[in-house]
């Protein structure tokens, strides 16, 4: 069962998703030599931007020279584009961290969607060798108005992907159309899921999928964000209190 936490405000829910991922760092490197990462964008940037380099400064066994970092998904645009997840991570946050800098696996710009899923594919594998399907330490992920997390849409052919790590999509129903994205079995393979939402925007789908009613459970069971269910990893939610308004459950609220 996923463990649901529910903040004030994004300010105290981005300081403790630093805290959480420099304290899993730490806790990586320590007994595997490396930490894994993979990072979504939207409001993930400015969170991580803003926060991250404190929390490192304050976790000094965290080490960045010592992970592996990854997107979760990406637009398919120039890395100087404004839609570009990479492109953001690099401008906002990567250029704050200690020198040596962590590892990134890149997506290959200019390559068609097909080809940059292969490609993004291969680069994973590599990184992850003798690992059938390759399990990060953490996570980070965020969750649409209408349920999707990465570019797994609603009703979208993906969401049966069972076979490819990196998938493609050119017909996003949130521009821009063109976009790779891991698939829910490298998803469900994390050793732990974080899903960072905020604002009252986010509220009534929150409700959807983590308190659904009975009549429209199986439908809501469907829903992208709803089928992160880690095979043998940690899964839990960070809410800010708008995020969060509609839930009943149990809830460990935070300072």
């Amino acid at each position: 069962m996923a463990a649901v936490s529910v903040f004030p405000s994004p300010a105290e829910l981005g300081a403790a998703l630093a805290r959480s991922v420099a304290e899993a760092a730490a806790e990586a490197v320590a007994s595997g030599g490396r930490f894994t990462l993979g990072l979504s964008g939207g409001s993930l940037v400015a969170l991580l931007a803003r926060e991250l380099p404190a929390a490192l400064r304050a976790a000094p066994g965290a080490e960045p020279s010592r992970w592996l970092l990854a997107f979760c998904d990406e637009r398919l645009v120039p890395p100087e584009h404004p839609d570009s997840t990479g492109g953001a991570y690099r401008s906002q946050l990567l250029s704050q961290l200690p020198r040596p800098s962590p590892h990134v696996l890149w997506v290959t710009p200019g390559l068609g969607p097909e080809e940059t899923a292969r490609d993004y594919e291969g680069q994973l594998r590599t990184a992850f060798p003798g690992e059938a399907t390759p399990r990060f330490d953490l996570l980070l992920l965020g969750v649409g108005p209408d349920g999707h997390t990465c570019s797994l849409f609603p009703g979208h052919a993906l969401l049966q992907e069972q076979n490819s790590l990196i998938s493609f999509l050119e017909d996003s129903p949130k521009p821009p159309p063109q976009r790779v994205t891991m698939t829910l079995p490298l998803l469900n393979a994390a050793k732990a899921l974080l899903v960072v939402a905020t604002g009252a925007s986010k509220a009534p789908m929150i409700k959807r999928i983590l308190e659904p009613p009975e009549e429209q459970r199986e439908e809501s069971e469907s829903l992208p964000a709803a089928r992160l269910r880690p095979r043998s990893g940690r899964l839990r939610w960070l809410l800010d209190q708008e995020a969060a308004k509609e839930l009943r459950i149990p809830l460990e609220k935070c300072p």
